[in-house]
């Protein structure tokens, strides 16, 4: 408050606002995601990468479909759509680590909680993925960093979106590129 004095000799009380850090003023969101929905972003992208290692280990009665949504966080049908098909093409694909070599007898997907950043609608998850797959003379693993899109409507969420972050990286658990 400042107070000034007129000729007159009436005070006059001036009123000033001054915006401090840490007041009340309206600040922009931070463009992070909370630690809980960066989980269940993840959880939902990882149910993607763990199929599609699976698929390369031969097995009978397989569920090949891809979840509609997995914890709350929807999955697009196109998503779905490019999932199934890179699960077909990694069942019927040579599964061996050497053309002719022997085939692989398990696979592990783990994708680490990376982060996530909020633009407007859309989120972007940026994590690392570990995919270790055995055969009978040895054991592969490789490490891929990989980006999720995510498009937010209200409360909703939705996977639409997936691309390798490294682009030297040819994931074995990604079917192969198309010819040229």
């Amino acid at each position: 408050m400042v107070r000034a004095w007129t000729r007159s000799g009436l005070a006059v009380v001036l009123a000033g606002c001054v915006l401090l850090p840490g007041s009340s003023a309206v600040r922009e969101p931070s463009p992070r995601v909370d630690a809980d929905t960066t989980r269940q972003l993840t959880a939902a992208a990882r149910v993607l990468l763990v199929r599609r290692s699976e698929a390369l280990v031969q097995r009978r009665h397989r569920d090949r479909r891809t979840p509609t949504e997995v914890l709350g966080v929807r999955i697009s049908p196109g998503v779905a759509r490019v999932q199934e098909r890179a699960v077909r093409e990694l069942e019927n694909r040579n599964r061996a680590p050497v053309e002719g070599g022997p085939a692989y007898t398990g696979a592990r997907t783990r994708l680490e909680e990376g982060k996530a950043i909020r633009t407007g609608d859309r989120i972007t998850l940026e994590a690392v993925e570990h995919t270790e797959v055995r055969y009978d003379t040895g054991t592969l693993v490789q490490s891929v960093r990989r980006g999720f899109e995510f498009r937010t409507h209200g409360e909703q969420i939705t996977l639409v979106g997936e691309r390798v972050l490294d682009p030297a990286a040819h994931p074995v658990n990604d079917p192969e590129p198309p010819a040229r």
